[in-house]
């Protein structure tokens, strides 16, 4: 008996060493060496200050800029709260918010589908991508409200619409971030 408890000791030492200190460290240096970009969070900095990470999603509310997914990370793209609502697909206050965003998203661009990522979550909450198809449903509105004309919204779309990685893994892609940043850059809003 003294021999398995004493074993069952050693076993909890030596296991909590190597996986909740010796792993840690080891996968952190790794990631440091080999990916040091990602592995501190990818951050874009303008004119010497951070505004944001290629890796999180941000809320954009203005009219003059591309909206992101809505979040249910927190109170909405907390990083240190991340996750989805876990509501079903008959929880009431999930289908009332999304009747909501539909609605909202059809006052601004009528008669053309609402494309889903604009009313659904993505399941860690803080997604800073969209899909094509998202961005094209709300060139009309950017376009107008920066006074410029659609064409060039368009190109700076296609401009940031990520292609599957390795060809063939996920789906096309726009980094809202980075648009709406090239966007102040080549087209500023008019004050």
């Amino acid at each position: 008996m003294k021999k398995h408890f004493m074993t069952s000791i050693w076993m909890t030492i030596v296991t909590t060493l190597l996986l909740g200190i010796v792993y840690p460290f080891v996968v952190t240096g790794l990631a440091q060496i080999l990916f040091p970009r990602q592995a501190n969070g990818d951050l874009i900095t303008m004119n010497g200050k951070i505004v944001g990470s290629h890796l999180i999603g941000q809320p954009f509310s203005s009219p003059g800029y591309f909206r992101s997914r809505p979040s249910a990370a927190g109170t909405g793209y907390d990083a240190s709260n991340s996750g989805g609502s876990n509501l079903g697909p008959t929880n009431k206050m999930l289908i009332d918010r999304m009747n909501a965003d539909i609605q909202k998203a059809q006052a601004e661009n009528p008669g053309t589908p609402v494309p889903m990522d604009l009313v659904t979550t993505s399941g860690s909450g803080l997604d800073p991508h969209i899909s094509p198809e998202a961005a094209a449903f709300q060139v009309p509105r950017v376009a107008h409200e920066r006074g410029i004309s659609e064409a060039d919204v368009n190109t700076l779309v296609a401009n940031h619409t990520e292609g599957r990685q390795l060809g063939f893994l996920g789906e096309p892609r726009v980094n809202v971030l980075e648009l709406n940043l090239d966007l102040d850059t080549t087209h500023p809003m008019k004050k």
